[in-house]
């Protein structure tokens, strides 16, 4: 008898300027099926992106089962996998330096959903071959050039 089949999830983000137009893109495995998503923001960060791809492939699962996720991230791979974002939550989102952690809306958002989960991070180098995380390159980059780009309500709030 087998346990439950593992998913892969592969995300990316992009943005055209830092900040700019942004999008994410993610590619989710499991067995033979495969489903891609994407979405693009007028105005946001490389780094909120690459954390929306994050948390977007994790809400697009259908069941609980074992997961690795991939990203060209270090920001977003250390910072599950080492539980840096476990510390910053434990210390009020103040980093060990005490500044303020950077992008908390989206961190907090990823933790609550993936700490219930089982997920493995995994980095992988960024345009260096890799089919799915090149794909996923793209997708971001089309949803950031696309139209009606949807507002980052937790970036432009952050700039009020």
């Amino acid at each position: 008898m087998t346990g439950p089949q593992q998913v892969r999830i592969y995300t990316d983000g992009a943005c055209l300027g830092n900040p700019g137009p942004g999008g994410y893109g993610v590619v989710l495995l499991y067995g033979d099926r495969r489903r891609e998503l994407s979405a693009g923001f007028r105005r946001t960060t490389n780094n909120r992106m690459e954390l929306r791809a994050a948390i977007e492939g994790v809400l697009a699962l259908t069941r609980v089962c074992p997961v690795i996720l991939f990203s060209d991230s270090t920001y977003v791979v250390k910072a599950m996998r080492d539980e840096w974002a476990v510390g910053w939550r434990a210390r009020g989102w103040k980093k060990a330096d005490r500044q303020p952690v950077a992008n908390r809306d989206l961190w907090e958002w990823l933790l609550t959903i993936s700490e219930p989960l089982s997920i493995e991070w995994r980095w992988v180098r960024g345009h260096a071959g890799d089919k799915e995380n090149e794909r996923c390159d793209q997708l971001a980059n089309a949803a950031a050039r696309g139209k009606d780009l949807q507002i980052d309500v937790g970036y432009e709030e952050s700039l009020a």
